[in-house]
């Protein structure tokens, strides 16, 4: 696997997962009402975000670390939903509100491939 796509990988979820401390208003806005305890939520998924993007670099860790990314992004798909489908974020253009569901796929398969 081309080593420039790990980086890249690790690199974004540990730079996502510090962001949800530096900037946690945008991840606390999009959790969807019914999710209990948002902003300890925003906190865990942070973390794990962190773990699992340096975990990626490490040989032993790299797969569990992976399959780890591919839940994450599954669990929170439905703040992605959330955020395409209320009109609390009808600031932000419809498309990119959308785009973001499929997306997901992608960073799916992405975190697939080191798996």
């Amino acid at each position: 696997m081309n080593p420039i796509s790990l980086y890249a990988q690790s690199l974004m979820y540990i730079v996502a997962g510090l962001n949800h401390f530096i900037n946690p208003r945008i991840y606390l806005a999009i959790m969807p009402p019914y999710v209990p305890a948002h902003r300890f939520m925003v906190s865990l998924s942070g973390i794990a975000e962190i773990i699992l993007g340096v975990g990626l670099l490490f040989p032993a860790t790299q797969s569990v670390s992976a399959w780890g990314l591919i839940f994450l992004l599954i669990v929170v798909f439905p703040a992605n939903v959330y955020m395409a489908t209320s009109p609390k974020f009808n600031k932000f253009p419809a498309w990119l509100r959308w785009f973001r569901l499929p997306l997901q796929g992608v960073l799916i398969w992405w975190a697939y491939l080191f798996t």
